[in-house]
């Protein structure tokens, strides 16, 4: 059970949940299939293969980052409440009611939006921001949230 599930109040549900990208993982593993190949190369020299180990410890340490990112952190909208966690040891999080959200930004790069990844910034009343990076499908969780809000408020 998440952090978002064990936080629920009394008659709340998950609405929309969104995920990290898979797109997280790409540098880490870049940068371990290029230890991969500078070791391989016919080369047997000490500097070369200190550089080569390097670059795989490197990309070992970006993609168990990379997890660790994609297994901590939680976005959702639920029945009251705009949720967001971030972190595994030091931890962020963010509620909002419904009441306090005041817009949904979304950032998207060229290649995010090739392949349906970006940024999701909840700005709330009073100026507070808070952005979660690296979010698959962030114009549905936008569009999933602000249905979700307006259905809460013209009750």
């Amino acid at each position: 059970m998440g952090y978002i599930e064990s936080n629920l109040l009394p008659e709340e549900r998950v609405v929309y949940k969104a995920n990290i990208h898979w797109f997280i993982f790409v540098p880490g593993a870049a940068y371990l299939i290029s230890g991969f190949i500078f070791l391989s190369l016919d080369s047997e020299s000490g500097p070369r293969l200190i550089y080569g180990y390097f670059v795989i410890f490197f990309g070992m340490f970006s993609l168990s980052k990379a997890l660790i990112h994609k297994l901590t952190a939680e976005l959702a909208i639920t029945s009251k409440r705009a949720i967001a966690k971030i972190g595994f040891i030091r931890r962020h999080t963010v509620e909002l009611n419904h009441s306090k959200v005041e817009s949904f930004n979304v950032d998207q790069s060229i290649l995010g939006r090739m392949l349906g990844y970006g940024t999701v910034v909840i700005n709330g009343t009073g100026g507070g921001k808070t952005s979660i990076s690296n979010i698959d499908a962030p114009l549905d969780f936008r569009r999933e949230a602000m249905q979700t809000i307006d259905a809460s408020q013209s009750k």
